[in-house]
């Protein structure tokens, strides 16, 4: 006999029918008049993360919300990760009741806003603020084109008519999924430290987690507590079994033994994603032998961010 009780799957399954963990941004969108829009999201997590031309968030969300008509018509928006402290997470809460127009609820946000960076940096690219006091910001660009959504325009408040998109773009009569290219991820200097030379324990941002509206009276949330570490279970390959994958990673650029050494711990199924990376800096470098010095180049994700400082 089962240890588990059945549930029934209804609308909104994630906060209805489940302990859902999820993050909280306020999601900045450009309205009509040029003025910025917030809004309060948590169905937003990474789509696109390797092995394309270009990284991807993806959005769900109400299709007549003030952010999908926005980005439906502009196709610009920030993604705006903000602290879990409760003042904070009250100000979101304001922001979240379906229905509200911008030129009722902005005027009393208390989120200060900046220009943005990808705006700052070429005028002529139209973007929503972001907000100051956020921990890191994620400005992004709908990628229209995706499963024929370009033909999508705002307007329609009261639910659209089928036909209906797979994935992205207006995906059902009330509901649309949005996938947003990354442009530039933008991040308080503390943590961009911490990124680049080392994360520690102390270091992680106090995000929330929220649940949601689980009893449709109170939007329930968890404050960051100490993080903990685990130690990763390392497995190493052999030299022979690393050197056989690497021999076939290219016809001109090899490897030296030392050079493969570094990459012994490297599980099996991301190797040669790994030594194709290589192989690439290696013909952007105009190297034909990659050794330890060029690994410990390459494995510094982070090389030329430390060479800005």
């Amino acid at each position: 006999m089962s240890s588990f009780e059945n549930l029934r799957i209804v609308d909104n399954f994630y906060q209805t029918s489940l302990f859902f963990p999820m993050p909280t941004v306020i999601i900045s969108t450009l309205c009509e008049d040029g003025t910025t829009n917030l809004g309060p999201y948590s169905l937003v997590q990474p789509y696109y993360v390797a092995g394309k031309d270009y990284y991807a968030m993806l959005l769900c969300c109400r299709n007549s919300s003030n952010t999908a008509q926005n980005i439906l018509r502009t196709g610009k928006c920030a993604l705006n990760f903000i602290d879990d402290k409760p003042k904070t997470f009250k100000e979101a809460v304001k922001l979240s009741w379906p229905g509200d127009k911008p030129s009722e609820k902005m005027p009393k946000c208390n989120f200060k806003l900046e220009k943005s960076l990808v705006e700052e940096l070429d005028p002529s690219d139209k973007r929503p603020m972001v907000m100051t006091d956020a921990i890191e910001v994620i400005e992004c660009t709908w990628m229209k084109e995706l499963d024929g959504a370009d033909k999508d325009v705002p307007g329609e408040l009261n639910g659209y008519e089928g036909p209906y998109h797979d994935f992205n773009g207006i995906t059902s009569k009330f509901g649309a999924h949005f996938i947003l290219r990354v442009d530039k991820i933008l991040m308080k200097k503390k943590y961009s430290d911490a990124i680049i030379n080392g994360v520690r324990a102390k270091d992680f941002p106090a995000l929330p987690v929220d649940y949601g509206y689980r009893d449709s009276k109170n939007f329930w949330f968890h404050r960051k507590t100490r993080m903990r570490a685990e130690l990763l279970q390392m497995r190493q390959a052999s030299l022979e079994s690393v050197r056989y994958a690497a021999d076939r990673a290219d016809d001109k650029v090899k490897f030296t033994d030392e050079a493969l050494m570094t990459v012994l711990g490297v599980p099996r199924v991301f190797l040669p994603l790994v030594l194709k990376g290589c192989v690439d800096w290696a013909k952007e470098n105009n190297v034909n032998l990659i050794t330890e010095e060029h690994m410990k180049i390459i494995n510094d994700k982070r090389s030329k961010e430390k060479n800005k400082k």
